[in-house]
């Protein structure tokens, strides 16, 4: 039975109002935010609470079928791809804070509710600190499976550092804790496996996040280069200095031009590079540090440097490093973004290689890009509508990802691997490696119907049984229900 035999049981799990069956209805959940790949999903059911989300990862598993949970739809891997004949378990309505517990720094909420919004319910005096681009839409099941980081992640972490306990529902419709609020639990750290797995563990019904106050001061600069080693040699000086910017981000030319574009931030049109640093700390931290941040600026051979003096100006600045993905429209009909990471002394370099690859495939890269840290943000520039670009531009940002491997880094660093980045996962990993991957996979997953089709390289199954789906050994045999 495919996913249409079970769209009664989803109508009386969740109400027929919340089951969307109609073909071109289920066109708009067809792909996340990576549109070079689009399937429909069978069924596309919108739960609103744990139980009724138990209820039908419950029904897939009786009967089989694969199911891949959905928040915002905001991800750039692939990662929420539906599967077609599958059931898209979208968790949208589960937008509740449940709990804002500041005398704990903590607050629980659902998956759907999005990352500025736990911002909003501790302000003024404390904040979350994983901030993506996309913070205003993207919700925190999302960053949970992805492992999400942001311009801040350089400081103060990914959202790993920020999740201390999960409710989740299992592959078989179990329901389970993981952590809680204390720090550390005891035990198998579980709740480390499950954030950043993608959804292929299970489904997050509700997160308890960690919360910290708010830096007394914070102070913002944008420095203007010729060119971009330029600037990526004073992010590794500022690194080497000892100082630890809460951010360090950086924009190539065309990211600037497209940003300007769309902003008008009134950066230089003549800029290679736009380096911004932002400290943060105590008031004396930020002016001693500041102090240096400029001369190191100055030292590199910045040819102007724009200090941000009130709240305005800084969040113009932010404004303009964070419009660079949605301005790309402006400069290109189409782009292919890569998320790579490379160790930051090897950013000139790598930054030089890039430049090459692009000429070498006739295709323009803009880069925006996480400089503390060396997540890159390569963004391949193409027109779909020539014959044989768009394969062009893909060969080209695959080449991006195996270069900066080559210099020690991933091919990763917060988008996911999701189906977009799983054909790379040997270049990093070996094979023992990624046999374990499956191996813990499996043990929560046996039959593989939880986001099929991500993370791994190649089609691996936990069992022998014949068919799209099979199951572990032992319960094909009738040993055990569960691995």
């Amino acid at each position: 039975m495919g996913a249409a035999g079970l769209i009664p049981e989803l109508q009386r799990i969740c109400g027929s109002d919340h089951v969307v069956t109609h073909p071109q209805q289920l066109r708009t959940y067809e792909s996340d935010g990576l549109l070079q790949y689009a399937v429909t999903p069978g069924v596309v059911v919108l739960p609103d609470s744990a139980e009724q989300v138990q209820a039908v990862v419950r029904a897939c598993h009786e009967r089989g079928l694969p199911w891949v949970a959905r928040g915002a739809g905001s991800g750039l891997s692939g990662g929420a791809l539906p599967v077609e004949e599958g059931v898209l378990i979208v968790l949208s309505r589960m937008n509740r804070i449940l709990e804002v517990d500041l005398e704990n720094q903590r607050v629980v909420v659902e998956p759907g509710v999005t990352n500025i919004a736990v911002s909003q319910a501790v302000a003024p005096d404390h904040f979350f600190p994983p901030d993506p681009s996309s913070q205003i839409v993207c919700s925190i099941g999302g960053n949970v499976a992805e492992n999400s980081g942001g311009a801040h992640c350089f400081k103060y972490g990914f959202t790993t550092n920020y999740v201390t306990g999960l409710d989740v529902v299992l592959a078989g419709g179990e329901l389970v804790r993981l952590g809680g609020k204390a720090v550390d639990m005891p035990g198998y750290d579980l709740l480390g496996a499950f954030v950043g797995s993608e959804g292929t563990l299970g489904v997050a019904v509700s997160a308890t996040l960690r919360v910290v106050p708010k830096p007394e001061a914070v102070r913002t600069l944008v420095a203007f280069y010729e060119s971009q080693p330029a600037a990526g040699q004073a992010v590794s000086d500022i690194v080497s200095a000892g100082i630890i910017p809460g951010a360090m981000e950086m924009m190539d030319k065309l990211a600037i031009e497209a940003a300007e574009g769309g902003v008008h931030g009134g950066f230089p049109s003549d800029a290679g590079a736009a380096l911004v640093v932002e400290l943060d700390g105590s008031g004396r931290e930020c002016e001693t540090g500041f102090e240096q941040v400029k001369e190191i600026c100055d030292r590199n051979g910045a040819t102007g440097i724009r200090i941000a003096q009130d709240d305005a100006e800084r969040d113009l600045i932010w404004r303009m490093r964070k419009a660079a993905f949605a301005a790309m429209g402006r400069i290109s009909p189409n782009y292919f973004v890569q998320d790579s990471v490379i160790p930051r002394t090897r950013l000139p370099q790598t930054l030089e290689r890039i430049e090459e690859l692009a000429a070498e495939h006739d295709l323009r890269v803009a880069n925006v890009f996480h400089a503390g840290d060396g997540n890159l943000h390569p963004l391949v520039l193409f027109d779909g509508r020539v014959p044989g670009e768009a394969e062009r531009a893909e060969e080209l940002a695959g080449a991006i990802v195996r270069a900066c491997v080559d210099e020690g880094g991933s091919i990763t660093g917060e988008h996911g691997v999701g189906v977009d980045k799983k054909r790379y996962m040997p270049a990093q990993f070996a094979e023992p490696d990624l046999a374990a991957f499956q191996m813990l996979r499996c043990a929560f997953d046996p039959r593989g119907l939880a986001n099929p089709g991500k993370l791994m390289p190649t089609p691996r199954l936990c069992g022998e049984v014949p068919g799209p789906y099979r199951q572990h050994p032992l319960e094909a045999a009738g040993i055990a229900e569960r691995f």
